[in-house]
């Protein structure tokens, strides 16, 4: 059995997917690397291929009918067979050496008594132009360097959430939660992340550099004026997340990770809701006003605990002043935290 299952979606990654690629490849026969091919129109597919060629033992080409990031997630995960499973996404690519102490911790853990569910690391923001990397790492809420459960979580910060760059799960605990990602829908890392956390019990936090998230393609799924376009989608999996979230019994999670999820679900709730607000239009205001009328209908106690909160309150202020005071929040976080 492989050590680790890699997972790379692609769709018209033929100009940048081979750097991706030869940064995994860093592993050698303690990895498993699945790239999928998902209907691109260009040469990705063959390029895809000719790594499997290349390196039989490690690589896999899979091509499928074009199914979305979600879509190819899912099959990637589908396809896996190593003890634990991350996605690197096409542009974006793993650091050698903290790839190589991450191996290294992986196999020390597999060993153990205790069952490892995630392993969480830093990533880093490659974004196109700047010389200063925005490094996010989680010393202040994770204890580094040994195995916690989630009653020893510390308290994280805004903009500090973990996401799909941070994680390592088990490929197990992904299929025995039944993950199934939505298709044709972009911002599915959100609910890749969330969905599982119920089942996790066992973390392991290292502080090494391991992802490095590339920004800066006018077409990526981030950037706000394709998120403005995408929102749609992006409620999609804000609604999913909602009515997850709504379904978990307090009492049978741990408090701090239902602070934490609800802390994420929160976030989530005003990244949409600001960007309909910056966009502006009619069409969207009226779609903002909608998501909220729909999240008091679906789950009202819920829907109460995130109007009445900083956050929603400050989104819920009525006329333009309201609109205008969210819109400038969010772009003095957009500087201080590089997130597009």
């Amino acid at each position: 059995m492989k050590l680790i299952s890699f997972a790379v979606p692609c769709y018209n990654s033929a100009a940048y997917m081979e750097k991706c690629i030869e940064s995994l490849l860093k592993g050698g026969e303690d990895v498993e690397i699945n790239i999928v091919d998902d209907g691109s129109s260009d040469n990705t597919l063959e390029i895809a291929k000719s790594f499997e060629e290349k390196y039989p033992t490690i690589c896999h080409a899979i091509h499928q009918e074009n199914k979305g990031h979600g879509g190819a997630v899912n099959t990637g995960l589908a396809a896996a067979t190593g003890r634990f499973f991350k996605v690197v996404d096409s542009d974006d690519w793993l650091d050698e050496t903290a790839l190589s102490n991450v191996i290294a911790k992986l196999k020390e853990l597999s060993g153990g008594e205790t069952r490892l569910d995630v392993l969480v690391c830093n990533y880093v923001y490659e974004k196109e132009g700047e010389t200063h990397k925005k490094v996010i790492n989680y010393r202040h809420a994770l204890p580094v360097g040994r195995l916690i459960r989630w009653n020893e979580v510390g308290h994280f910060k805004k903009g500090q959430y973990i996401l799909m760059h941070s994680v390592i799960f088990r490929t197990d605990l992904l299929k025995e939660c039944a993950l199934k990602l939505p298709e044709h829908t972009f911002y599915v890392d959100n609910l890749f992340i969330f969905k599982p956390l119920p089942n996790v019990e066992n973390l392991y936090y290292m502080d090494e550099d391991l992802y490095r998230y590339f920004i800066g393609r006018a077409d990526q799924s981030v950037n706000e004026k394709v998120m403005i376009k995408r929102i749609d989608q992006q409620l999609r999996v804000n609604k999913e997340m909602f009515e997850f979230f709504g379904a978990l019994s307090k009492a049978k999670l741990d408090k701090r990770l239902w602070s934490y999820m609800y802390a994420y679900l929160d976030i989530i709730t005003t990244v949409s809701s600001i960007l309909m607000y910056v966009d502006g239009s009619k069409e969207n205001l009226k779609k903002k006003k909608e998501f909220w009328n729909w999240m008091k209908k679906t789950n009202e106690p819920l829907y109460r605990r995130l109007r009445h909160g900083i956050m929603g309150w400050l989104l819920n202020i009525p006329g333009k002043f309201g609109r205008v005071l969210c819109v400038f929040g969010y772009k003095v976080a957009r500087k201080i935290f590089h997130f597009n």
